[in-house]
Formats: C-alpha cells, sequence, structure tokens
C-alpha cells in the first residue's frame, strides 16, 4: 500500500498554512511531520483523514479499498482522548470496538496491551491524563486499520506508556502499516522519515 499526498494546499483564516505539499508513505513505513505550533501539522493529518479539504491537491490511498474513503480505513488519534468520562474504561473500549468493527476478542488485548486491565471497571472521569490518553491510543489495538494518523500522540504519557506505544506503532510498521504523526518529541518509531513544515504563527 501506499499513501499519497500531491501538491496540497491549506488556508486557515484566510493565512496559507502550506502549499505545494507532497509527501508518499509506503507500507511498513512512518511519516513524522515536525516544525512549530501554527504550520499545519494537524492540518495535514486532518485533511488525509478527511474530516477537512484541502485548498488545492489529493490525497489517495494505492492498494486500499478501492471504493472505501481513505477515512474509513484509518486510525485518527487527535489531541481530545475521545472517551465518554461517565463509562468505566471497558465500556469506553466496548462502544469503540463496535464503532469501528472490532473483533470481540481484541478488547481484553488492548486493555492489557496499555496497562488498563486492572482498572476496567473505574469511571473514564477518575483517570489521570497519562490513563486517559492511553485509553484513547487503545483503538490502535480494538480494531485494523492500514493508516494510523497520530497527532501528538505522546501528549500526558510517562517514559514507559511512551515505550508501550512505539512498541505498538513499530508492531504496525513491522505488518506492513503506515503511519504518519505529528510531533515535537521524538517517537523512536522504526523506517521513519522526517517532514519538517515551516515557520509560521497561526492556528495549526
Amino acid at each position: 500500500m501506499r499513501l499519497t499526498g500531491n501538491n496540497l494546499s491549506a488556508v486557515r483564516g484566510g493565512r496559507t498554512l502550506f502549499s505545494g505539499l507532497g509527501f508518499s508513505v509506503d507500507g511498513g513505513a512512518a511519516l513524522v511531520l515536525t516544525g512549530p505550533n501554527g504550520v499545519g501539522k494537524t492540518t495535514v493529518l486532518r485533511i488525509v483523514a478527511g474530516l477537512m479539504p484541502p485548498a488545492a491537491g489529493r490525497i489517495a490511498l494505492e492498494g486500499g479499498a478501492a471504493e472505501t474513503p481513505v477515512g474509513e480505513q484509518c486510525h485518527y488519534i487527535g489531541h481530545l482522548a475521545a472517551i465518554k468520562t461517565s463509562l468505566s474504561i471497558e465500556e469506553n473500549a466496548r462502544f469503540w470496538s463496535g464503532f469501528l468493527g472490532g473483533a470481540p476478542g481484541r478488547l481484553d488485548a488492548a486493555l492489557d496491551t496499555f496497562g488498563l486491565e486492572a482498572l476496567r471497571d473505574i469511571p473514564a472521569g477518575y483517570l489521570s491524563a497519562g490513563q486517559k490518553r492511553r485509553l484513547g491510543l487503545a483503538r490502535l489495538v480494538l480494531a485494523e486499520r492500514p493508516l494510523w494518523l497520530l497527532d501528538e500522540p505522546a501528549t500526558s504519557l510517562d517514559s514507559a506508556a511512551q515505550g508501550i506505544l512505539t512498541g505498538v506503532v513499530n508492531e504496525h510498521l513491522a505488518a506492513g502499516g503506515m503511519v504518519v504523526a505529528a510531533t515535537h518529541t521524538a517517537l523512536g518509531f522504526a523506517n521513519a522519515r522526517e517532514l519538517r513544515l515551516g515557520a509560521g504563527p497561526g492556528p495549526a
């Protein structure tokens, strides 16, 4: 599989964040977006996910399900944990498993992978910021998707949890998956290439 972005441009608030942007990511590889705040790293991820249209250019996923939008073939992990605080860890995971079409047997594995098995009955509202982040990241294990879009995935994670995240991502890459991640910190992903976006103020 291959993800490509061709001649992409994005405008926010009347200001051009980037133009003529191109990239490609092959199966088994990661593309790491870097650069100062406000240069469009999150915007690139949202365009790939189909959450916003580019001002120009196109996104294509070669070798995927031809009739299925790219956004439905990816996991998108944004800044927010995307959890219901009134539901338990297990209830949140079950919701996402059902929504994403995950296999029932993956739920226990996802919670165990991110160190949440012993807390599965705890309401998510009682979790620390790092635990909420781990619960959000558990979606990566709950259902298979060839493309993972990660926006500052290590936010609020301690060093041990960052190691877990890196291990999960590297397993995905070893199986032929693709990752596009925006980050300000080194993530340690295997077979990763950096794409640094230019400097500039304003919203990302």
